[in-house]
């Protein structure tokens, strides 16, 4: 990977407006996702709540952002975001303050895991809601994946991660 470090490095805020250190889960498997409540990949919550469920006791921590930035699809408060995932989709892994995940305003941390992990042909931009980062045990990025690509189909790349030590 091009850029060093750990996501250890970082601290974020939850949706309720309190600091979330990503330490927090030195040694686990994360899965970070940009989501939104209003576009055509939202209904993707649902099995990324399965993923959280699964392999959540094996080490794996799902955690969401969600973003407005395209298309303005997420562009509720961050108290009526978390309802609606909540409600309809029975989301109960870590949700953060809403964030911009492209541009100068970028969050840190996406800064950071689109360096480490760029997609296609290098890009570093991300293109839509839904694009996802695994992140190892060790606390760097194994895989970007496209919005497209559904929660199940990381399954495999998932028992990967968790198998490897931190």
């Amino acid at each position: 990977m091009a850029e060093t470090g750990s996501i250890d490095q970082f601290s974020v805020t939850r949706i309720d407006g309190q600091p979330y250190p990503m330490a927090r889960h030195h040694g686990q498997v994360l899965l970070v996702v940009n989501t939104a409540s209003a576009c055509g990949f939202t209904p993707q919550f649902a099995g990324l709540q399965q993923l959280h469920e699964r392999y959540g006791p094996q080490g794996l921590v799902v955690i969401g952002f969600p973003c407005n930035q395209f298309g303005a699809q997420d562009s509720g408060s961050n108290a009526e975001i978390g309802a609606f995932c909540q409600q309809n989709y029975g989301v109960d892994f870590p949700m953060m303050a809403k964030v911009e995940v492209n541009g100068a305003q970028a969050e840190p941390l996406f800064q950071w895991l689109k360096a480490a992990a760029p997609g296609l042909l290098g890009s570093q931009a991300i293109k839509w809601n839904f694009t996802k980062f695994l992140v190892g045990r060790d606390g760097r990025p194994v895989r970007r994946y496209a919005p497209q690509d559904k929660p199940e189909s990381l399954a495999q790349d998932i028992e990967a991660a968790l198998a490897q030590p931190a």
